[in-house]
This record gives structure tokens, C-alpha cells and sequence, in this order.
């Protein structure tokens, strides 16, 4: 739906395939009025298999993963506001579920396997409750200096550095050529404070930006990997925004820190044991 919930786009995603995803976009823009018709008609006509059946109200798609037979879909099912940032509203994500895209009755044996279960524990794993963050309009994982001399950038850039999901919705946004139905993830940190200096209202803004390549603990990377990219990669970046009254105007400085590993082939063993070197007298 767009902001104002006026008008509707309808996904339709084939629960009857499964080990493919197929799934098709409707290029019209429904009325409120008109989006009711039609999924009544829908109900009508699928009456004799159970019709519709309400599953779960989504603020957008985190993306859809395969592990050995079955797709997933990763949806966002309730958000929080954390911020803004030139009247673009920043969320993080309170709660998301993952649903089976086929029907039970089309799965096999494959898809309540123990692999299966453990891929799925594994994804599940991930609390995307924690330190996530995305904005529908603003593009969060670009820096403030990028967005402004990029303004007017239609696409939202997935390929992006700091887009956490950019493999979770690639089969969404390579099957309908737009990225309207995904949300971009960024890893790592936001935070926004007003504050009165002198009289003077400030909004001051902290955003650290974690790289999707190479990351994880000091212990399991360090250093450079055959691609380039550095262990650890956070961009730092600090706005600071003196808004006029009654408006969104004002005037912005930002700041921008970058830190990673060390830029060479080096690595460190993680054992419980720390051999001492044997002592000789002389």
C-alpha cells in the first residue's frame, strides 16, 4: 500500500511449486475500494479449496531464502520509529516471522528433514530485533553527503556496502526488475537526540554502519580476504541538524569515520591452549 493507505499493489507468489520460486507483480494500482473487490472475487473463486485465509500483517519483506527444497519468505510483522531524518521516518524491527512458501502438500520428505530443520534453526538464529535498522524513503545505507549529491536516485541501491539482506532479496527484486516489495537492512547502530544549545534546538544523529563482506568476530576474521574487503568495516557517520520552525529545512554538517581490520593476510587461532616455550638454562 502506499503511505496514505489510498492505493494497493498485489504480489502473487505460487504456493503449488515446491521447489521454485514463481511469482508474479500486477502492475495496476488499486483503490481501497477496488483491492476489497478483488480479493473477494479471489475468495469466491477458490472457495472450494478453502478460499482466503488471513496469515499475518507485514511492514515489508526482508528478503526469501532455499536451503534444500522449499523457499522462505522473511516478512517484517511489526516495526517501531527511531527517528527521522529530513521528515524520513527511520524503523527498526520489533518482530518478523518466516512463513513456508509451498503448500504442505505439495512439500516432500525434504522439507521436515533434520537438514532442513537445522538450516532453518540456523536463519532463526539471527535476531533481526537487534540493532537493524531500514527507512522506506530515505536511503539509509548511504551517507548523508552521498544522498545529497545523488538526489533523485529512483532505485534504492542494494548492492550497497552496508545492505544487510542484499542475498535475501535478490529472487524478489530479479523476478519483478524493482525493489518496491523489500526493505534494505542496514547492521548497526542509531541513535537520535534532540538538544538545546544556547537556546538553539539540535538534532543530533549517530549511525554505524556494519559491511555485509567479511564480517564477524576478531577471532574468525581478521585482516584482508581474496575480495579486498577488510574484517570488521563499520562507517561511522554523525549529522548534526538545526531544523527551521514549522519546517524540515535547515542547515546539516555530518561527519564520516571509516575503521576496519588491518589490510593484510594474517589470522589468529582461537584455541583453549596456550603453549609456553620450554626455558633453558645457559
Amino acid at each position: 500500500s502506499s503511505r496514505e493507505k489510498r492505493w494497493f499493489r498485489v504480489l502473487k507468489i505460487d504456493r503449488s511449486e515446491p521447489s521454485e520460486l514463481h511469482l508474479s507483480e500486477d502492475p495496476v494500482w488499486y483503490s481501497q475500494q477496488e483491492v476489497k473487490s478483488l480479493l473477494q472475487r479471489i475468495a469466491e473463486g477458490n472457495r472450494s479449496t478453502g478460499g482466503l485465509t488471513f496469515v499475518t500483517k507485514a511492514y515489508g519483506i526482508a528478503g526469501c531464502i532455499k536451503f534444500l527444497e522449499s523457499y522462505y519468505l522473511i516478512l517484517v510483522t511489526k516495526r517501531r520509529q527511531i527517528g527521522c531524518i529530513c521528515g524520513h521516518a527511520i524503523y527498526c524491527i520489533d518482530e518478523s516471522q518466516m512463513i513456508t512458501i509451498p503448500h504442505s502438500s505439495v512439500q516432500t520428505d525434504v522439507a521436515t528433514s533434520k537438514n532442513e530443520l537445522r538450516y532453518k534453526k540456523l536463519l532463526a538464529s539471527v535476531d533481526l530485533t537487534k540493532d537493524f535498522f531500514y527507512s522506506y524513503t530515505y536511503p539509509i545505507m548511504q551517507s548523508l553527503q552521498q544522498n545529497v549529491t545523488s538526489a533523485g536516485m529512483k532505485e534504492t541501491p542494494y548492492e550497497n556496502l552496508f545492505v544487510w539482506n542484499t542475498f535475501l532479496t535478490e529472487p524478489i527484486r530479479s523476478r519483478c526488475h524493482n525493489a518496491l516489495w523489500s526493505v534494505a537492512l542496514v547492521h548497526g547502530h542509531f541513535k537520535q537526540v534532540k538538544l538545546s544549545v544556547f537556546g538553539r534546538e539540535l538534532n543530533v544523529i549517530l549511525i554505524s554502519r556494519r559491511s555485509r563482506h567479511f564480517a564477524g568476530t576478531r577471532y574468525l576474521k581478521r585482516g584482508v580476504n581474496d575480495h579486498g574487503k577488510v574484517a570488521n568495516d563499520v562507517e561511522t557517520e554523525q549529522i548534526v541538524f538545526e531544523e527551521e520552525a514549522g519546517s524540515w529545512k535547515g542547515r546539516m554538517s555530518a561527519i564520516v569515520q571509516m575503521r576496519g581490520s588491518i589490510p593484510l593476510f594474517w589470522s589468529q587461532e582461537a584455541g583453549r591452549l596456550s603453549p609456553k616455550p620450554d626455558i633453558f638454562e645457559v
